[in-house]
């Protein structure tokens, strides 16, 4: 294992390395806490009020500092260390939830002490998840970036799917306060695992006499962003394609229990089988782009993800959705892991934070914008209907990828082989 000058610690052979694994260990770790309190957080706001616009809230306000944060807490991630900026924000989540569960344990909870945790979590998360993206392209090389993005987001399907939420559930039925435990525990864990992470992940700044303001760092990343070709045309196809899967993803649970006529446990079932789908679409991402080629594999796989929803919408049978619906979870999560691996290899290291978190921005911010039109079509129309426009939003933001990638197809493939100077 090398030390790349004193600040990388790359494997040099075909093994991520001992870095990655311990990198690995720690985002499970935080990645299981945060599936913990995607069930326990909801089931405490259901104990403290039984309207679900008040419930809903909570999942609202731990989702919006990723609209109101994100380019902040970039621009933070490329000032400071980036591991260190994942050890305190799970520090801090861990202080969070300590301060929640006393509140819980004493009897000073409230939907309101809830509401402000459920957000100040959220925030923690903007700058964990930005130092976190930022830091593997200084653990792996490049021709392993989707290997290493393959095996972390499958970690994560997994902890968030299938292990935390149902671990969370479990825990609060025992006592309110003990998946609080649990997941500040994992925090701290995973905080105490990240510096075992060898290599120096301090972005590269610009000398002294050249220092900048904060908004003018931000003013620089989305600037950098808007002026990139590729990234630029990709974030607006991707955003179309993000906007349709929220269309589909709005009216989902209607479909399940009014279209198919499932109870509410038959749903969570189905939603097993699409968590199945997404660990496979992962695990399977390297493979893909192997056997065609980056270009045709991120085309194939985003315009998949859009006509399974079409399928659905067009033929609403339980058997035709319990065979889209896994399909399309794959190919979304083969496309999310292949197209972090391109913003990776293109984003220069010391503007990574600011120009992922504007991405991200305009990404996640059509999220509410698709459910609520879900909902409006499905009022004007009918449930289907939304998973058919859903779905060829999806289908002509995959062919618009495909045709990003192919004009720039050969200057992507140059960046997956060079290496950071």
């Amino acid at each position: 294992m090398s030390d790349d000058g004193g600040r990388r610690a790359r494997p040099t052979s075909k093994s991520l390395g001992a870095s990655f694994w311990r990198l690995f260990a720690s985002s499970t770790g935080s990645n299981l806490s945060d599936g913990i309190l995607q069930a326990a957080l909801p089931l405490l706001a259901a104990s403290l009020t039984r309207d679900p616009f008040l419930v809903s809230l909570v999942a609202s306000l731990a989702f919006l500092p990723w609209l109101l944060f994100a380019i902040p807490a970039g621009a933070l991630v490329d000032r400071i260390d980036r591991r260190r900026a994942m050890q305190l924000a799970n520090l801090s989540r861990a202080v969070i939830l300590v301060l929640l569960a006393v509140a819980v344990g004493a009897g000073l909870s409230s939907i309101g002490v809830l509401y402000a945790a459920a957000f100040l979590l959220g925030v923690a998360e903007t700058v964990y998840d930005n130092a976190a993206r930022a830091m593997l392209p200084r653990v792996v090389r490049r021709d392993q970036l989707e290997r290493g993005n393959a095996l972390l987001s499958t970690a994560e399907s997994v902890c968030n799917l299938f292990l935390g939420a149902p671990l969370g559930a479990l825990l609060f039925a025992l006592s309110a306060m003990l998946p609080l435990g649990v997941a500040m525990a994992l925090y701290v864990l995973a905080a105490l695992l990240i510096v075992t992470v060898r290599g120096s992940f301090a972005p590269e700044r610009k000398a002294e006499h050249e220092r900048t303001t904060f908004t003018a760092d931000i003013r620089e990343g989305l600037v950098w962003l808007m002026r990139h070709p590729i990234l630029r045309q990709l974030l607006w196809v991707t955003t179309i394609g993000g906007l349709g899967n929220s269309i589909a993803n709005g009216v989902a649970v209607l479909f399940a229990l009014e279209v198919l006529g499932i109870e509410e446990a038959g749903f969570g079932l189905l939603l097993a089988t699409v968590g199945v789908g997404a660990v496979i679409g992962s695990i399977a991402s390297p493979l893909l782009t192997r056997l065609l080629g980056r270009t045709a594999a991120m085309g194939v796989a985003a315009t998949v993800g859009g006509l399974t929803l079409v399928a659905m919408g067009i033929w609403p049978t339980l058997v035709m959705t319990l065979i889209a619906w896994p399909l399309g979870a794959a190919a979304i999560s083969a496309f999310n892991v292949q197209i972090m691996s391109v913003r990776q290899v293109l984003i220069p290291d010391a503007l990574f934070g600011r120009v992922q978190g504007a991405y991200r921005t305009v990404l996640w911010g059509s999220i509410p914008i698709g459910t609520a039109a879900g909902g409006a079509i499905a009022s004007f129309s009918d449930i289907p209907t939304s998973l058919v426009v859903g779905g060829l939003l999806g289908a002509v933001s995959g062919v618009g990828v495909w045709l990003v990638l192919a004009v720039y197809r050969e200057r992507i493939a140059a960046a997956f082989l060079e290496e950071h100077a």
